[in-house]
């Protein structure tokens, strides 16, 4: 097995792991957008998926869920699905590529098993390159929102704006770390060449038949040894 093929592989389960922990705190996360204004400094406004929070100047946090999902707005509706979707992916594909990998029990399975191990990973590293893009599309279009309505010339000056949110920038980790987990684990397939588990096989016993010459019998004894 070539070390860099298996370097690949681990590298591509912890940056999935690592992407797929990202993408949960991102979905849970409130802070995907923030609001302050100068006519309430003590305060500061949150925005994310599940709720609404409030931020006093004091520490203190007041989050409120949303009261309906059908009154929700269609770019929370939006991300709210693409990022469920996005946990699930990701973490079918870890389940996915963990075993797959050539270390996890190589040498019992054969080269059927291999076969089937490979395929594991592959159908692993797909399915994380997926999760990426979907992960990417929410934060990216909220992001996209945001800017638009910052810089809108209808809106007053005085209004204030929402911003770009912790959370926005773990969705924006989250993807590229999919993304770069998918193409390591695909990559170690493609690179991937089978070779049978060399095992030491035990050595056989063997028989020498040896003719022995006695002097003082005149029948020939025959002995049997073993090597």
């Amino acid at each position: 097995m070539d070390p860099g093929v298996c370097a690949m592989e681990l590298l591509g389960v912890f940056f999935s792991i690592g992407a797929w922990i990202c993408s949960l705190a991102t979905t849970i996360m409130s802070t995907w957008l923030t609001l302050s204004t100068d006519l309430l400094p003590a305060e500061s406004y949150e925005l994310g998926l599940w709720e609404t929070c409030v931020v006093q100047d004091l520490g203190i946090l007041e989050c409120r869920p949303y009261d309906s999902l059908l009154g929700l707005p269609p770019d929370i509706k939006l991300a709210r699905i693409l990022m469920c979707v996005t946990v699930a992916t990701g973490l079918l594909g870890l389940l996915l590529a963990i075993p797959g990998i050539y270390w996890i029990n190589s040498c019992n399975q054969g080269s059927e098993g291999l076969r089937v191990k490979r395929l594991m990973k592959m159908l692993g590293g797909i399915l994380c390159l997926v999760a990426g893009i979907l992960g990417l599309i929410p934060v990216s279009y909220i992001a996209h929102l945001t800017v638009m309505r910052f810089f809108d010339e209808a809106v007053p000056a005085i209004v204030p704006r929402w911003e770009f949110g912790d959370a926005l920038f773990c969705g924006w980790t989250a993807g590229f770390l999919h993304l770069v987990a998918g193409s390591l684990l695909v990559t170690s397939c493609v690179c991937l060449q089978e070779e049978p588990c060399t095992l030491q096989m035990p050595i056989p016993l063997q028989r020498r038949h040896t003719h022995v010459h006695t002097t003082t019998t005149p029948h020939r004894k025959r002995s049997m040894e073993y090597v």
